[in-house]
């Protein structure tokens, strides 16, 4: 939550070589949701790690690889950061950046920017554990110390190596108090934003324009009585991002959601269905135009549907004493389902069909839980063109998280591993794959049919 404890501040983001990098991208998010402008500076290690695109486009600033880089007005990249900047914060900082900058070796955009500025300089280590306690890197910690810098050391636990120890990056929340701690009550370096880098919108392709897309977001509630029910922790930030990113690119989006503890955009159409049951009704009436024609191009089916309800829900509350037992059933398997009636295998009345054209592209999500040895097989006998697998027993990935790391299959063996993202981010990538298959399937305009009349705008 921000109290805009940056606001109005340029802070210049340095990302150097670590597997942590990752978690810059969720830094950046902080520091802009205190306020901050954030401008990016990458060593080209790091870029290996996460690529400039994903920090341009959250920064929306040009983001700084090369020491000999000019912005798009010409001007020098890391001098004009450098001297704009309210403050430098290094995270992660690997061991060979902290001899470099002890040094005063300007090879890259960090350190030549952090040599030529005269703002405050914060730096979070990340490393291996003997690699931070080696002395070489304690010297070069203390003699960076000795000029101002503040240091936020590293933390204990797992490490990239299989070890457990002292090196892993600190929480970013510890970062960005010492950030805020940094910056004081000194007055802006450079309020007149044309003495700052450039912001760049970042460029969205309409390539969804015109097409119906539908999103499902969210976890369902299946009754036990009218008090209690049986859920899942999703919070729905996972499907709300990809109906977002689907806007941003021209489609017209329904947003099917269950529980959800997130904000709705307020672009999309929104249909509310609490248990799967009426999800997957909702789904089944948005997806048939008429006799053959489908009723919509894609669906992303991000919500987290109940495995299995209760097989008699009681019509008053039941009492606590004396325990309680619950006949469980399976619930429907709602994407399955929709599969089948696109490929004209079943009917609402259980008979078959005429496929429907054009066919839409599916997309499921699958949680797991330290494999996805299932993964494969349910994409295809669901019949899906996508599948989006992610261990929610991973740290940062997961219900609630505000980043995911999510693999992508498709049906022709393909496998993306996308690594820890921000899940906006994620839901790009997402969003991208959807654009690109409908390119590919050559899916006729849907957005004349008028399905104004046909669907609920909730469902008691």
């Amino acid at each position: 939550m921000s109290d805009g404890r940056l606001e109005g501040r340029l802070v210049a983001l340095g990302v150097t070589g670590s597997i942590s990098a990752y978690k810059a991208l969720e830094l950046l998010r902080q520091l802009r949701g205190e306020g901050a402008d954030v401008v990016v500076l990458l060593t080209p290690s790091a870029g290996r790690f996460v690529g400039p695109l994903s920090f341009a486009a959250l920064s929306r600033h040009p983001v700084e690889t090369d020491v000999l880089g000019l912005l798009p007005d010409e001007r020098i990249g890391h001098i004009v950061v450098a001297e704009a900047a309210d403050v430098i914060v290094v995270a992660p900082a690997t061991a060979h950046w902290l001899g470099a900058m002890a040094s005063g070796l300007a090879a890259d955009a960090v350190t030549a920017t952090c040599l030529a500025t005269a703002a405050p300089v914060v730096v979070a280590p990340a490393m291996d554990g003997d690699m931070w306690s080696h002395p070489a890197t304690q010297a070069n910690v203390e003699r960076i110390r000795g000029w101002g810098y503040r240091i936020v050391e590293p933390e204990s636990g797992p490490l990239a190596s299989g070890r457990s120890g002292v090196g892993r990056l600190a929480e970013t929340g510890r970062i960005v108090d010492a950030v805020v701690e940094a910056v004081g009550n000194r007055p802006i370096r450079a309020p007149d934003p044309e003495r700052r880098p450039p912001v760049v919108e970042p460029r969205r392709d309409a390539d969804l324009e015109g097409r119906r897309i539908v999103v499902t977001a969210g976890g369902t509630a299946e009754p036990i009585d009218p008090v209690r029910f049986i859920g899942n922790r999703s919070t729905g930030r996972m499907g709300v991002a990809v109906a977002e990113a689907a806007l941003d690119r021209g489609a017209e989006v329904t947003l099917v959601v269950g529980r959800v503890e997130v904000p709705l955009p307020p672009e999309a159409r929104v249909v509310t269905a609490t248990t799967t049951g009426e999800m997957r009704r909702v789904l089944l009436d948005l997806l048939v135009a008429d006799t053959s024609r489908a009723g919509f191009d894609a669906l992303v089916m991000a919500a987290a549907p109940a495995d299995f309800a209760p097989a008699q829900a009681a019509d008053r509350k039941l009492p606590r004493s004396g325990g309680l037992t619950l006949e469980l059933v399976p619930t429907p398997d709602i994407i399955a389902d929709v599969g089948r009636r696109i490929r004209g295998e079943l009917g609402e009345s259980g008979s078959a069909e005429r496929p429907l054209a054009p066919r839409p592209i599916l997309v499921s999500f699958s949680a797991e839980t330290g494999s996805f040895d299932r993964v494969e097989e349910k994409l295809r006998r669901k019949g899906v063109d996508l599948a989006v697998a992610n261990d929610v027993a991973e740290r940062g990935s997961g219900f609630g998280s505000p980043t995911n790391h999510v693999v992508l299959f498709d049906p022709d063996g393909g496998r993306e591993d996308l690594g820890i993202l921000p899940k906006r981010v994620v839901a790009d990538r997402i969003v991208d794959r959807v654009a690109r298959l409908l390119l590919e399937r050559g899916a006729t305009d849907v957005s004349t049919v008028d399905r104004t009349s046909a669907v609920p705008e909730a469902i008691p």
